[in-house]
């Protein structure tokens, strides 16, 4: 017999570009009726946020794959099994019909307890380039999702699921408001916003260091995200210092230019925001943070420097977006049209399709 009820696993640990996505997913669904749960591991930074964001969080053991060849790599078997069989109970417990995995040391255990158990799922990768856990996830036969074109992972192009809250010009505007008196910003002047994330980034801060006096005597005021472990800048008027934000949103409204790092989830939400953006990849990894930014810059939506480069170019580059006075305008426009936007209700769509599909077949086989 058909149930009634839609039961679903999200599965994205560790890092906020793995823990949004699925928890905006997660959000569709549940407006839609569905019981959703996450699965996470108590080390990554899920065992904060899903709470906090009202979902039960599930943990299972993170199973780290080591890079050099020492004992750990010798014990990786029995703690991946250990690992998938905590996973499967999990998934059996919630009746789960569909588990969506987002990347992480936590979705790779799910993939293979949904695979075992034949329950169906799908993988989204929301960087520029695949990582494991999500290449193996489609090979085990997972619905691929992608961000964008060209991770390396076969799959339809969805874009990235973003969690927004602004759904009209007046939650815009209130946003915009809130955002002001937050963070006692004066309406008169421009605001450049800049920051490297949840932790932020030295050498973003470096360049607000070395800046900020020529900057605010060009007209701007800054709103500097530098980092909760790092070191508050030295005061200035017009110059609004805070180790983290947690209203991106009214961040995001008060920007006339944003300077930040370009993490996949950062320039979904920053183009979806239509914020005109200098992004600053991190100068190491593999080079996807420059990849997740190519599609908004080629459309004329923002600019890159290098992180070598932003601490003597930071003036010059943000001074030269406003030298034209409708530049702005043309760059927030072309952020609109870039097709660079939230994916989350066609996810969403497809979880549904995927699930009536698979208890149609198993209806009809029993």
């Amino acid at each position: 017999m058909t149930k009634n009820s839609l039961d679903v696993v999200v599965a994205g640990g560790g890092t906020a570009g793995h823990i949004e996505p699925a928890l905006a997913v997660a959000a569709e669904l549940r407006k839609r009726g569905a019981n959703v749960i996450a699965l996470g591991t108590a080390k990554g930074l899920e065992k904060d946020i899903v709470p906090a964001r009202g979902f039960e969080l599930q943990l299972i053991s993170p199973v780290p794959v080591p890079r050099k060849i020492n004992l750990d790599l010798f014990k990786l078997p029995l703690r991946l099994i250990k690992t998938i069989g905590e996973a499967r109970r999990i998934l059996r417990n919630h009746n789960a019909d569909i588990l969506i995995g987002f990347g992480g040391y936590v979705s790779a255990p799910g993939y293979l307890a949904a695979r075992s158990l034949g329950i169906p799922f799908i993988i989204h990768e929301a960087n520029a380039r695949a990582g494991l856990a999500n290449k193996l996830g489609e090979k085990l036969g997972g619905l691929g999702l992608n961000a964008v074109a060209g991770s390396g992972m076969p799959g339809k192009v969805v874009g990235i699921p973003i969690r927004t809250g602004l759904h009209s010009e007046a939650d815009k505007a209130a946003a915009r408001e809130r955002g002001f008196q937050l963070w006692g910003l004066d309406p008169s002047r421009r605001t450049l916003v800049v920051t490297g994330g949840s932790q932020g980034a030295q050498s973003l801060n470096v360049a607000v260091e070395k800046n900020a006096d020529a900057l605010i005597a060009s007209g701007w005021q800054i709103l500097h995200v530098y980092g909760p472990k790092n070191t508050a800048p030295t005061p200035r008027e017009h110059l609004h210092a805070v180790a983290y934000v947690d209203d991106m949103a009214a961040a995001y409204q008060v920007a006339d230019v944003i300077v930040c790092r370009s993490g996949a989830m950062t320039v979904a939400e920053v183009t979806h925001a239509a914020v005109p953006a200098v992004y600053v990849p991190l100068p190491h990894g593999n080079g996807e943070q420059g990849l997740n930014a190519s599609a908004v810059i080629k459309a004329g939506a923002a600019v890159l420097v290098d992180d070598r480069n932003i601490a003597d170019q930071l003036v010059a580059t943000v001074d030269t977006l406003i030298a034209d006075d409708q530049q702005l305008g043309r760059m927030r426009e072309a952020a609109r049209n870039s097709g660079v936007g939230n994916a989350a209700e066609t996810i969403a769509d497809i979880v549904f399709d995927i699930t009536d599909t698979h208890r149609a077949e198993t209806d009809t086989h029993s």
